[in-house]
């Protein structure tokens, strides 16, 4: 015997007040008033038999009953998401929006775009940058490239590259100077208050004495550091995969041979609870490709 389906309309204001916990929130993505979502989720109430919010003073929490209903309203509402999207975006661009480091997107990601767009010529990357985690429910993210160690609650991580720190000098002051291997208490330290420990780890664990991990120039973000350090400042803590270009076409000159490998790395994340997209997929397998080689060796 067949059953009758659950009215569409009260389905989605529930799912969107559901997924943001509050009505007036939900009222504004849907673009009606917040009197038109409560009487659209009053409707599925209704139909259903049960309570799916408790009213509180200053918002809303599921009950029992609204949050198993959630938890299959949500998957059934991506996978249309997804089928309309497929068949909607056939033969035309798709946008995939990704959100990074400053640093990793001017020095890694940015110079290396044009070669995914070439590999996908109908996929677009919707870039943009921001020290603080996303929030995949309100920001229509996809995906957040991250530093640390892979175990943020409800996101998904994979892995892309180890972050080792080696001190970095444009090549000019290495001339200029006439610095050697080692040299760091003669040239100005460069640091990254986005990542502020890292001059500290790397002179912890390169046998170097007696000097203050603290003094030199400090800058908002390691993007900064670097640029300081290639107008001749003074050197730069690095992330090693972020300057091997410049290192191996001599531009900047490896202050040392120590490479500290933290026990931190880069990841891809993305909610566990959202499958990824074929684009995100694409994403992933193009980064995980190239992750290491210098622009030089593109195809």
């Amino acid at each position: 015997m067949s059953h009758p389906l659950l009215p569409l309309n009260p389905l989605r204001a529930f799912e969107v007040a559901a997924r943001l916990r509050s009505l007036t929130r939900a009222a504004d993505e849907l673009h009606v008033s917040q009197v038109a979502v409560s009487r659209q989720v009053k409707v599925l109430e209704d139909y259903l038999g049960v309570a799916l919010f408790n009213r509180l003073h200053r918002g809303i929490e599921l009950t029992q009953e609204g949050a198993e209903l959630y938890a299959g309203v949500k998957n059934a509402f991506r996978e249309l998401e997804n089928a309309s999207r497929k068949v909607s975006r056939r033969n035309k661009r798709d946008v995939l929006s990704i959100q990074s480091y400053t640093t990793f997107s001017q020095r890694w990601l940015i110079p290396r775009l044009a070669d995914f767009h070439n590999r996908n010529p109908l996929l677009e990357v919707k870039l943009s940058s921001s020290l603080k985690p996303v929030d995949f429910q309100t920001q229509g993210i996809d995906a957040a490239i991250r530093s640390g160690h892979g175990d943020w609650p409800g996101l998904h991580a994979e892995k892309l590259v180890d972050i080792e720190l080696i001190p970095i000098v444009s090549a000019a002051l290495w001339e200029a100077e006439g610095l050697a291997k080692n040299d760091i208490a003669k040239v100005r330290r460069l640091h990254s208050m986005a990542r502020p420990d890292d001059w500290k780890t790397w002179l912890g664990k390169s046998g170097l004495e007696g000097l203050d991990e603290e003094a030199g120039m400090k800058f908002d973000n390691s993007a900064l550091a670097y640029e300081a350090a290639s107008m001749n400042i003074g050197a730069a803590i690095a992330i090693k995969v972020f300057v091997e270009r410049q290192l191996q076409e001599g531009s900047f000159v490896a202050l040392s041979d120590t490479v500290c490998r933290t026990d931190e790395a880069y990841y891809l994340t993305w909610p566990k609870d959202a499958r990824p997209s074929d684009a995100l997929i694409k994403f992933l397998e193009w980064m995980k490709d190239l992750i290491g080689h210098p622009l030089g060796q593109l195809s």
